[in-house]
């Protein structure tokens, strides 16, 4: 009896273990919903939407010329994080998203020289609604700042318009508002013209203590003290 117990003592706390890892591997690889990609150009298409606010674009409008004066931010535009976590000690990419952008860029010859843009924190969905929970509540309290903003503090220089589809990489300096926290921020983003729309994408790190976040980290997740906030934006006049 005595050796029955020691093998119990011993198999049991294997048996725990392998159900945990096990169950989590499941639940990563196959239930848990895929992150969302990461944004890309290609997914779009010229004059697919109305810019918010603004008349459809006349199809045979052409993708050369000047590009000055205001640009609207399209419907299908969004703004989503990215965190890596581990699960139980296994790695999980976990992604939120939103559509709820608006904003204004005014192009003047080959500089960029206001921006301005607004985001439903409210929105942001991940279709997990335990992890939708946390981010509305203790992660970015969203009932008290449910708007996230970004301003462009600097013109972003052009070396000249691009041709259609022809992508080109600038900075970015401005101040980012997040959980009713600024902070100035520079980052790289891509940019194109395609047809009668302009497209911009790119990734801003956020680490989550600049802003007072709380670190995402609760029940078998762990996460760093940073994160992604990524954009596809779509322009139209």
């Amino acid at each position: 009896m005595r050796r029955h117990w020691k093998w119990l003592l011993l198999i049991i706390p294997v048996a725990v273990v392998v159900i945990v890892v096990g169950g989590t591997f499941v639940y990563i690889h196959f239930v848990a919903p895929d992150p969302a990609p990461k944004p890309t150009f290609s997914s779009v298409a010229a004059g697919a939407t109305a810019a918010t606010g603004a008349g459809t674009d006349d199809a045979s409008a052409t993708a050369t010329g000047a590009i000055d004066g205001p640009w609207n931010v399209g419907t299908d535009s969004y703004v989503q994080y990215r965190v890596q976590e581990k699960l139980n000690g296994q790695d999980n990419e976990a992604t939120g998203r939103t559509t709820a952008v608006t904003g204004q860029l005014t192009v003047a010859g080959t500089t960029v020289d206001s921006a301005s843009f607004s985001v439903d924190m409210t929105k942001v969905t991940s279709d997990e609604q335990q992890r939708d929970g946390q981010f509305r509540g203790r992660i970015m309290n969203t009932s008290t700042f449910p708007t996230a903003t970004f301003s462009l503090t600097s013109p972003v220089e052009l070396t000249a318009i691009p041709e259609n589809l022809t992508e080109i990489t600038v900075s970015a300096t401005g101040k980012l508002t997040l959980h009713g926290t600024t902070q100035t921020v520079t980052f790289d983003l891509q940019a194109r013209r395609n047809g009668s729309q302009l497209e911009a994408k790119g990734t801003i790190p956020i680490t989550f203590s600049d802003y007072g976040i709380n670190n995402p980290s609760g029940g078998p997740a762990r996460v760093g003290n940073a994160g992604d906030l990524e954009f596809l934006l779509i322009f139209r006049r």
